[in-house]
């Protein structure tokens, strides 16, 4: 018996100290550079949301952010002249903004709101370096909760990990 905790203690101080494998280096990493996310509204509901709708996709676009950067991307969002860094009106700044933060990767989009029941979205990824349009996928979701909001962002981001990975 005294043989068994013996090797149960050792075995346990050897998990304790032996090195983690080695992370990859910020430089090793794949930049992936996600903007905020767009959002419009055109259901004609009773009920104003408008002031949590900004709170939500600032959620959702963190919660693409954390997704990617568990998955060893170097992630950032890109440092846009305007205060709103989006791809509504400003593709070209949010491309640029993108390059000159030295990313390889550009995720972008939007939500609409069409009814009290049905929001869908746009997720765009880009190459920075080939101009190059790898995915555009059409998302669904129903509710305006922030529990909906949170079930999109899961669902979006492992479609983009799952494109990025193809790559």
């Amino acid at each position: 018996m005294a043989i068994r905790q013996g090797l149960l203690l050792l075995c346990i101080a050897v998990v304790l100290i032996w090195p983690a494998p080695p992370s990859i280096s910020a430089e090793a990493q794949i930049a992936v550079a996600v903007a905020d996310f767009d959002y419009s509204d055109t259901s004609g509901e009773a009920i104003d949301q408008t002031a949590v709708h900004p709170d939500r996709m600032a959620i959702f676009a963190a919660l693409l952010r954390d997704a990617l950067a568990q998955r060893d991307y170097r992630v950032m969002r890109p440092d846009c002249p305007q205060l709103v860094c989006t791809a509504a009106g400003m593709a070209d700044d949010i491309v640029a903004a993108a390059r000159r933060d030295g990313a390889r990767y550009l995720v972008y989009g939007g939500i609409h709101k069409m009814s009290t029941l049905v929001q869908w979205g746009e997720v765009q990824l880009l190459d920075v370096e080939r101009e190059q349009l790898l995915l555009r996928r059409t998302v669904s979701f129903r509710g305006d909760t922030d529990m909906a909001f949170r079930r999109a962002a899961d669902f979006v981001g492992e479609t983009v990990k799952d494109a990025l990975a193809a790559r």
